[in-house]
């Protein structure tokens, strides 16, 4: 069976570990417990550690991670951290210093992947998500081909490691890998991807120009936030998946995961909760037949939790596209 540290190669050299830890949590959750569970996140055994500007607790994975390579758990090369570009800071004059505030608030030297959060850019501000009088998001149009342009530079500068995308649909991420005088293509793409969307079309499209697709959501969604539908059916709680857990003396939620690493996807397991933090290391540990990820293909039914509506009246929503 493979070991914990089971890595995917880049098509820059550079190595991500298949399974990784994805901190975001509701602003109800406090602060302090994110640099709690990465901490433990690490010590059992996840080296890959994925947040974002906008989940607002950088400063606490940061010190998390530090704690660990303080202690000897970790050596810095051993973590693959990513972090991402948000809405407000996609014209290219900002996408370094944003990148700086990042490292700041980690207190680290470089990051291992930097993301386009979104393709969808919001007028610059202070807030996460600017809106105007009436609640509606003030949305604003810039080149992703000069914000692609500014993240090479980041790379070249040894701010990050590798660059890459997140949300982007096939034709966004054509316009990029067209684009003339590309240094860098996007290393991977982070999209919502389970098995009720499964997103074959995308992975076939980014494998074909040697994208790695990484899964969010990839056990379904927390039902908190204002860009989830709560109406949908519960993922884990679907027939199949529960059966064929059974069969495997596993959990629904291992059986997810298990499924995108057997698609060569990288996934993120979001958790708080440290007895399924613990348990998701476990997803190394078993393995779906042929069959298994046949029948798991067969019940997608192209349903996206993370609709992300505020931004539908948007040209660059991303989700317009079939794929």
């Amino acid at each position: 069976m493979e070991t914990q540290c089971q890595r995917v190669k880049l098509n820059d050299g550079h190595f991500i570990p298949i399974l990784g830890f994805g901190t975001y949590a509701p602003e109800e959750v406090p602060k302090s417990e994110a640099l709690e569970v990465t901490k433990f996140a690490i010590e059992v055994g996840f080296r890959h550690i994925d947040c974002a500007h906008a989940y607002r607790n950088e400063e606490q994975v940061g010190q998390a991670i530090r704690s660990k390579i303080a202690d000897g758990t970790v050596k810095r090369e051993d973590i693959f951290y990513t972090s991402k570009l948000w809405s407000t800071c996609l014209q290219p004059e900002l996408v370094q210093s944003a990148l700086e505030k990042s490292l700041k608030n980690l207190q680290l030297d470089y990051v291992d992947l930097y993301l386009i959060h979104t393709p969808v850019p919001l007028k610059p501000g202070e807030e996460i998500l600017p809106t105007d009088e009436d609640g509606k998001l003030i949305l604003d149009s810039v080149d992703l081909h000069h914000t692609w342009e500014a993240l090479e530079k980041c790379k070249d500068a040894g701010l990050t490691k590798s660059i890459g995308v997140s949300n982007f649909n096939h034709k966004q991420l054509e316009r990029i890998l067209n684009k003339p005088g590309l240094k860098y293509k996007p290393v991977c793409n982070q999209v919502e991807c389970h098995p009720y969307l499964n997103q074959s079309k995308l992975l076939g499209f980014c494998k074909s120009h040697d994208i790695v697709l990484v899964a969010y959501g990839a056990l379904g969604s927390q039902r908190l936030s204002k860009w989830v539908n709560p109406n949908y059916p519960i993922l884990l709680e679907d027939p199949v998946l529960c059966a064929i857990a059974k069969k495997h003396k596993q959990t629904p939620a291992l059986v997810a995961l298990r499924y995108q690493i057997q698609r060569g996807v990288v996934v993120l397991a979001k958790s708080y909760n440290r007895k399924r933090i613990k348990e998701n290391m476990q997803v190394f540990d078993f393995e779906l037949t042929p069959e298994d990820m046949k029948t798991i293909d067969g019940i997608n039914r192209n349903m996206r939790y993370y609709e992300f509506l505020p931004i539908i009246d948007h040209p660059e929503y991303p989700y317009s596209e079939e794929y």
